[in-house]
């Protein structure tokens, strides 16, 4: 859910910044700038649990809390332990976390789940007051770069919206991995790529 404080930093703040990976980016399906049969089309592909909360995440923010801890419906499925929607390069890195947990991972969630989980459903999916397509190319005189990386196997975030979005906004080189999936950081050589490609960028 990273990708709307990064949007937000590439709107309101750019001349602090040097560079934006935007790492199989988050998006919100009820963004303007997405037409309509193209977002009802990426979020169809969604196991149903997911469409219901995350409309409810859009449409009535007040109820997250709720549907997120009530037992009568199936919320958000990878919360019920239901993984038929990740790759199978994503269930191998899942395994390989399972089995070596990092430290400190129970400090995620220490402010409660729905400070630290629920309210970044509500913020993504709200009213940003701006969409993607409304950000001005921060480097118009090439003095950083945005990217953006999408696994081409990742099923949790459509790819087909990530490409819309890089070719409205052709200021950000788009990088579709293949034979990977929503989890493409863990793996040593895509992570070693994505850092290089904003060292290239912020040196040339």
């Amino acid at each position: 859910m990273g990708a709307y404080p990064v949007y937000g930093c590439l709107k309101y703040i750019p001349h602090r910044l040097s560079g934006a990976a935007l790492i199989v980016p988050f998006v919100n399906y009820w963004w303007k700038c997405f037409p309509s049969k193209l977002s009802k089309e990426a979020l169809g592909t969604l196991p149903l649990s997911d469409q219901w909360t995350f409309r409810v995440a859009r449409f009535a923010p007040w109820l997250v809390n709720w549907w997120m801890t009530q037992k009568w419906f199936t919320s958000l499925s990878i919360m019920h332990g239901k993984l038929d929607i990740f790759a199978p390069s994503d269930l191998e890195i899942i395994r390989q976390l399972s089995a070596s947990p990092r430290e400190g991972q129970e400090k995620v969630r220490q402010q409660g789940v729905h400070e630290c989980l629920h309210r970044d459903l509500i913020v993504g999916f709200g009213r940003w007051g701006f969409d993607p397509t409304d950000i001005v190319n921060p480097f118009a005189n090439n003095e950083g770069c945005v990217h953006i990386w999408q696994g081409n196997e990742d099923n949790f975030i459509p790819k087909k919206l990530s490409r819309y979005l890089s070719e409205k906004l052709p200021w950000i080189q788009y990088h579709e991995v293949l034979d990977a999936g929503h989890f493409l950081i863990y793996n040593q050589t895509n992570c070693e790529a994505i850092f290089k490609s904003l060292l290239i960028c912020n040196n040339t």
